[in-house]
């Protein structure tokens, strides 16, 4: 064991600007949906994480091409139904996000897939996706405890359906809408209490507030999203603990550019200024 080590308070101020990586959230839905179009799109300030690493990995796996220096994801889309089946497993790593979403495209392919992951996801349930996408006419089977490795039979069409989200989570709000991408007519998605808005955003769906005041986000079967440039904002929660550095050492002043503002994502602002903190945004857009 080590020995161990006094921490002294910070002796000045914290000043500087620092470039925070990308968004990761962002990162994986900019891949995947740029996989789905027709043409090549690229994406800067790509995550440089390994959970966004295993989607491009299982991308290629695929058969999407996929090419990248240190800023910047190019990606040839493949179109709706222009996936290959794989030559073996999926491997998602430790990403959930990769095994929920891309689990929804999976449901609408003419070929079965298996993807699993490392031992941490392997034990994660995913029955929060299989429900809505069974629903949906697709074959979903995992082990008796409704964990990964998935077996993913696709169906095409998929039934489109109204799904009301039993607990917040941006992750099956996803997968629904992204598999009613493969659904005959519309789908909807029905939430109560908001959460991450990513998708909805990026792929400008119709979003309404029914007369329950409930968000309800739709999506058209048969709609393929655009090939286009991703910009990939810096990742606010990486923000954070820099947020809360200069919170707390006088005389400091951080200056973090590009890290996205999004309001379902922004609640560590209102909180730390609820404390005190000192902190100004600017050209926001």
């Amino acid at each position: 064991m080590s020995a161990p080590r006094a921490v002294a308070p910070a002796e000045r101020g914290l000043r500087g600007t620092v470039t925070l990586p990308g968004d990761k959230s962002i990162s994986h839905r900019a891949a995947l949906f740029a996989a789905l179009a027709d043409g090549l799109s690229t994406i800067t300030n790509f995550s440089p994480a390994a959970d966004p690493a295993s989607t491009l990995s299982c991308l290629a796996a695929l058969g999407v091409e996929i090419g990248h220096d240190d800023m910047t994801v190019w990606i040839k889309g493949r179109g709706l139904h222009g996936f290959k089946a794989p030559d073996g497993p999926l491997d998602a790593g430790n990403s959930g996000t990769t095994m929920r979403l891309l689990a929804a495209i999976l449901a609408g392919q003419p070929f079965t897939t298996m993807m699993g992951g490392d031992a941490s996801l392997n034990g994660r349930p995913m029955r929060r996706i299989m429900a809505p996408l069974g629903q949906m006419g697709a074959e979903i089977r995992g082990t008796e405890r409704d964990t990964p490795p998935l077996t993913i039979t696709g169906r095409s069409p998929l039934n489109a359906l109204t799904y009301e989200l039993p607990v917040p989570s941006a992750q099956v709000k996803s997968a629904v809408l992204l598999a009613g991408l493969y659904a005959a007519g519309t789908t909807r998605v029905v939430e109560l209490i908001p959460s991450r808005d990513h998708t909805e955003r990026m792929l400008s769906l119709a979003v309404e507030t029914d007369a329950e005041g409930r968000r309800v986000i739709s999506v058209e079967g048969g709609w393929t999203p655009p090939a286009q440039a991703y910009a990939i904002p810096a990742d606010l929660s990486a923000a954070a603990f820099l947020l809360v550095a200069g919170s707390i050492v006088p005389g400091s002043e951080i200056a973090l550019p590009a890290v996205g503002l999004n309001p379902t994502r922004a609640g560590v602002l209102a909180v730390l200024r609820q404390m005190g903190a000192d902190i100004e945004t600017r050209d926001e857009r």
